[in-house]
């Protein structure tokens, strides 16, 4: 039987434990587990390498479940138009024309900040753009988000361009790398402009959406505890929770970015990066602006809410019940090494290897419970906690400046790596980072600054084949 992790004995003894070791042994006899192969999350792990590797559902969606999920899955993907109709809704101004335009097979589409400089001349960019006052408040006429893009006979928010300085550095072997630091500017401002001034702008490209049913599911007691245990001064490393308010209740953001939110957004990507109002967003995103109008003398009508409570859980029990990709190529020598170095580097102790799911499962927006995904041993990489990243001030480094719940500029949610070797087969691109200004594996663990910092470094004192090892099996995950 194939143990989820191959580690030198030393390594095993240090960060094994016997209660997981026992949960990891109980869900591979649930499972048939093929040769080369090792389980990510438990019983929702599926065993595909494809194009559609996020975008399988778990072999526990059966029956009503199934048919739920298959509605789902079009209301995810189906292109959203700008009639009052099924299926509209869309716009005036909008980021997106579906969830899947952005999320395409569930990943992460490849956006138009490398080849297109931007929010481009032409179609779709596949990106978001966050824009705030320097002192933290939004624009009046503008809100939290500019949507480059709009319906027919609409003008869009505004229309972003970046430009990359690119600096080129080395590790002592003499083997060089480089890094890219986007520069964003804002025009075709559809009202006053912005002084760049009085300006913070970041940017964020989509999020893979793998094991959302299993992030959600996680047990916020296990995540509050390991907010207590981090705490490594001689790595710099202290990550901390952060408490996010929704729908009146209080308490551990595990989605976004930057953990900033309790749910999986759907009802808030429906209307924020669509235009379709729901329950929840009632309101066009453009209310009040110049777009309402222009949308009416295109022919919409804002009489009625454009998507239903039950058809945006059906999206909700859709991304939760998806499978996630289990781990490939463990018996290769070279994944091996990259494993033991990926623990001596201390990259594990902000993207934990091993958490489990509260036994009930999860619960999706409007009540429905997923039981299936409960009490499961999953390998997400993440412990899901805010981590400061470095500041720009001081070179390389995340900082934003935007500023979400009690995340800071320079703080970001330690990213979950399962599914991530998959990312180019499944989009065709190694954009990587919040904004993509990674281009490999290997420029985003050189962004690492602040709490990141001592484990780029032993990265960086690595020989060229321990860091090709350590890639290695990063692309194994």
């Amino acid at each position: 039987m194939k143990q989820f992790y191959v580690l030198t004995s030393s390594l095993f003894l240090l960060f094994a434990c016997a209660a997981c070791e026992e949960q990891d042994k109980m869900d591979m006899d649930k499972i048939n587990v093929p040769n080369g192969y090792a389980l990510s999350a438990g019983t929702s792990t599926i065993f595909l390498n494809s194009s559609v590797a996020y975008d399988t559902n778990a072999d526990w969606i059966t029956g009503a479940n199934s048919i739920r999920f298959n509605n789902g899955d079009g209301l995810y993907d189906d292109v959203r138009t700008s009639n009052n109709g099924d299926g509209g809704g869309l716009g005036p101004v909008y980021a997106g024309y579906s969830c899947g335009s952005c999320h395409r097979n569930a990943g992460r589409t490849k956006p138009t900040l490398w080849e297109n400089g931007g929010s481009g001349n032409y179609g779709f960019s596949s990106m978001l753009v966050y824009i705030s006052r320097r002192n933290g408040a939004f624009f009046r006429d503008y809100g939290r988000v500019l949507h480059d893009q709009a319906i027919y006979g609409v003008k869009p928010e505004g229309k972003l361009s970046v430009k990359y300085d690119k600096q080129t550095f080395s590790f002592p072997d003499g083997e060089t790398y480089e890094l890219c630091k986007p520069n964003y500017t804002i025009t075709e401002w559809y009202k006053d402009s912005i002084a760049p001034e009085d300006l913070f702008c970041t940017v964020r490209i989509p999020l893979r959406h793998v094991g959302m049913g299993q992030m959600m599911a996680i047990d916020r007691r296990e995540i509050e505890a390991l907010a207590a245990k981090s705490n490594y001064p001689e790595y710099g490393i202290s990550g901390r929770c952060n408490y996010i308010t929704e729908k009146g209740v209080t308490g551990v953001g595990l989605s976004g970015n930057k953990a900033q939110h309790l749910d999986l957004t759907v009802e808030l990507g429906f209307s924020s990066d669509m235009g379709v109002t729901n329950s929840r967003y009632p309101e066009e995103i453009c209310e009040g602006q110049a777009q309402i109008n222009q949308g009416s003398m295109m022919g919409l009508s804002y009489d009625q809410l454009d998507i239903s409570t039950a058809d945006m859980e059906d999206v909700d029990l859709y991304m939760q019940s998806l499978g996630v990709p289990a781990r490939r190529n463990i018996n290769d020598p070279q994944v091996i090494l990259g494993e033991q170095k990926f623990y001596e580097a201390k990259c594990h102790l902000c993207h934990v290897t091993t958490l489990h799911t509260q036994a009930g499962g999860s619960t999706l927006l409007n009540g429905t419970r997923l039981p299936w995904l409960g009490g499961q041993t999953i390998h997400p990489y993440s412990d899901f906690l805010l981590h400061d990243m470095g500041s720009e001030i001081m070179g390389v480094g995340l900082n934003d400046n935007y500023v979400s719940g009690l995340a800071r500029g320079n703080e970001w949610r330690t990213t979950p790596l399962w599914g991530i070797g998959l990312q180019e087969k499944v989009n065709g691109h190694t954009y990587f980072l919040h904004d993509g200004r990674a281009r490999n594996l290997t420029e985003a663990i050189m962004w690492h600054g602040g709490e990141g910092e001592a484990s780029k470094n032993l990265f960086k004192q690595m020989s060229k084949e321990e860091r090709e090892a350590v890639i290695a099996f990063l692309n194994s995950l």
